[in-house]
Parts: C-alpha cells; sequence; structure tokens
C-alpha cells in the first residue's frame, strides 16, 4: 500500500521547509509531504549552525541569493505570522567583518565592486576604524578590512521552526520518519520509501536532506559531489567584557568569531575528511583557535569554554556552492544541496525560486541556472572565493 501525494520534500529543515512554505504561499495547491527522520532536530545541520548571515560574495548568484534572503529576514517576524504568532528569529545587523592582509585588500576591492553592482552596502575599512568598530582588536599585521553594516547573525533554529509552523499552517503535512530509498521507474522518479516499509507516491520529489542528501542520491545511482563535513562551534566567556558588541568577524586565518548574549561564540574551517561525527574536541579549540583569537583581542587571552558542539556541512567538493533543480537525467528529481556552510544564509531564496521552477517550470525571481546539475559535466563552475 502507497500514499499519493503531488510534492514529497525530503528533508525537514530550513531549506525543505523554506520550499514547502513558499509552494503552499505561492498559491500550489497540491498535496505536499515533508520528510524528517530527527523529529527533535537534534543532530539538524540548520539549528547547529553558526547563524551568521553575510552579502560579502565574490560571484553573482550567491551575492542575489543574499540580498533576496535579507529581505525576507528583516521581516520575517512581521511576515511570518501563525494565529497571532511571530517568528522572533533575534537578527542582530551588527555587521559582518573580513580583517585583511595587504595582499587581501587588494582582492576585497575587486570584490566589493562586484558587491556594490547588486547594491551591497559594503566597504573597506582602515585600520582606524577597524579600532573604532572594535576597541581592542590587534590591527599590526592588518591593512584593513572588508565591511557590510546590513549583515550579522540570527538564531537559525527560530528560522527553521518559523517557516515550520507556516508550512504547516499553510496545509504541508510533516512525516517523522527516515527515507530508506527513492522509488524510480525507469528514467522517472515515482515516490519514496521508508524505512518502515512504506512507501509515499508523486511526481515530484525534492532531495533537501543536507549532509544525509548525498547518499539517497548515490544509492539512486545519480551521485553528485556532496560530502558531510563536521564543524565545530565553542562558546565561551571572558572576564573583561568588550566596550562594544562584535559583527561576525573573520580573521584571515579563516577563525571567526561573534557574540553569543554576553558570551562569545568561535570557529574555523577546519580541513577534515569525509565524516558523520558529532564529536567536539577541545584541543581544536586550544590549538587552533585560541591563539588566534587571544592574539586578535587580549580580552580572550582569558576565555573559558561554556559548551561546544559540532554540525554537519554538506559539502560541495567541487565548487563548494549549492547544486539546485531537476535532475537531467531523472525526471521529477529535484534537489537543493552541497551548500558548503551557506544554506541558512540562502534558504529564503531558494525556497522561492525553487517554488517558481517546480510551479512554473522556470525561475523569476532569481535565475538559479549557474547552481543546476549539469554544471559539473559542462565545466561551467560557480567559482566562489568566499567559502569558509
Amino acid at each position: 500500500m502507497s500514499i499519493q501525494a503531488d510534492i514529497l520534500i525530503v528533508g525537514g529543515g530550513v531549506i525543505g521547509s523554506s520550499l514547502a512554505y513558499n509552494l503552499l504561499n505561492d498559491g500550489f495547491t497540491g498535496k505536499i509531504v515533508v520528510f524528517e527522520k530527527d523529529k527533535v532536530y537534534e543532530y539538524s545541520s540548520t539549528p547547529r549552525s553558526a547563524g551568521g548571515f553575510r552579502q560579502l560574495f565574490t560571484t553573482p548568484i550567491n551575492i542575489q541569493l543574499s540580498r533576496y534572503s535579507l529581505q525576507i529576514y528583516k521581516n520575517f517576524n512581521k511576515n511570518m505570522v501563525v494565529q497571532g504568532e511571530t517568528a522572533e528569529i533575534d537578527f542582530k545587523q551588527r555587521g559582518y567583518l573580513f580583517l585583511a592582509t595587504d595582499q587581501q585588500m587588494k582582492q576585497f576591492e575587486k570584490h566589493m565592486e562586484l558587491q556594490h553592482q547588486y547594491g551591497v552596502s559594503s566597504q573597506l575599512l582602515n585600520t582606524h576604524e577597524l579600532i573604532d568598530l572594535i576597541p581592542e582588536l590587534n590591527v599590526e599585521d592588518l591593512a584593513g578590512g572588508l565591511f557590510c553594516s546590513e549583515s550579522g547573525y540570527l538564531d537559525p533554529y527560530s528560522v527553521m521552526q518559523g517557516y515550520i509552523r507556516s508550512a504547516k499552517f499553510l496545509g504541508a503535512e510533516y512525516v517523522y520518519e527516515e527515507v530508506e530509498a527513492f522509488v524510480i521507474d525507469q528514467n522517472r522518479i515515482k515516490g519514496i520509501r521508508l524505512t518502515t516499509g512504506e512507501e509515499y507516491h508523486a511526481p515530484i520529489v525534492v532531495n533537501c536532506a543536507g549532509a544525509w542528501a548525498t547518499y539517497l542520491s548515490k544509492d539512486a545511482g545519480l551521485p553528485l559531489p556532496v560530502i558531510p563535513v563536521p564543524r565545530q562551534i565553542f562558546q565561551f566567556n571572558v572576564e573583561k567584557p568588550l566596550k562594544k558588541y562584535l559583527p561576525l568577524t573573520m580573521d584571515p586565518t579563516g577563525v571567526y568569531f561573534r557574540h553569543e548574549g554576553e558570551s562569545f561564540i568561535a570557529g574555523f574551517n577546519e580541513q577534515t575528511p569525509e565524516s558523520m561525527s558529532f564529536k567536539c574536541r577541545r584541543s581544536t579549540f586550544n590549538e587552533e583557535i585560541w591563539p588566534i583569537i587571544a592574539n586578535r583581542i587580549p580580552n580572550f587571552e582569558q576565555a573559558k569554554i561554556e559548551r561546544a558542539w559540532a554540525g554537519l556541512y554538506d559539502y560541495n567538493t567541487i565548487d563548494y556552492n549549492a547544486i539546485i533543480g531537476e535532475h537531467p537525467e531523472m525526471k521529477g528529481y529535484y534537489v537543493a544541496f552541497g551548500f558548503s556552510g551557506h544554506g541558512m544564509q540562502q534558504a529564503p531564496a531558494v525556497g522561492k525560486c525553487l517554488s517558481e521552477l517546480i510551479r512554473k517550470g522556470k525561475y523569476e525571481s532569481i535565475d538559479l541556472t549557474p547552481l543546476r546539475i549539469d554544471r559539473f559535466a559542462q565545466k561551467a563552475l560557480v567559482v566562489e572565493d568566499a567559502i569558509y
């Protein structure tokens, strides 16, 4: 026995739930079923992310996705009201800052020119302006920085729950079971099979399962260059507070830090192999992060770890960008994964644009064709320099 629907979405995190919401909000009247194996979202990548939001990208497509998503996040609490309950996402537009050496400043100047073409209010700062922004900052080895005041950080769990609540209110059904495999008939997808043995059939299946998505696709004979990669985040406090709240600050080494309430969080771009591990290692903080942040801000010398966690990137090993659209070899099979760490940032725009593609057969708000599946075979890669 199988259950019939119109669209099946595998993965009920921020990408899948944004898609479900946008489909229904845009007028789709069919039955949408969203599958999520982690009912309490304990290991979901969305709530385990650092919550950074930026527009400081180096490719038109990523800048456009962020520009669209910015407008959604700025008004999220007003527009995602369900039965009088607002969706508070704690979006703090304290800015996003890339600290820079002399060589990086030359690159950032070129990046800024492109960003300005798409309306991003980025600006180059000299060392005096950096100190105005962060009075405690050690700028001895810095030439300046690239800053965007409109960006900042937010609560990713609240964003995800806002989309889930609104999608359910509009009629999406959430099934908290694990998808074992896709049901396929020749070159057309027919549905999914759960680990319980139950099947759901629909002409459209969208794979939004994040770090787990690549295995489902591979098992269906449709491999994509995405692997799960762990990223650790450490929350810490200090004895001497800073004079001002921090923007999300990226050191030239790749270590980032920001405020988290009155505490701080920090992490970095670890070069780790494919893994589904959620282990945290204090040695990572002591050896890789603390020396950098203690040198950059003297107040951090006395950092005391409060807690730590790890989440998974769905890491695109080829060009580090999302893979979005219908699979050219499988009718009805759509994907939206491989975001490599910026899925939460781009979720509003991706949900909207993929809704358009599914409902109308074309993109309208933003042309996401550059992120198509067959760009790898066509050697039309999206080369993004700002991936961390």
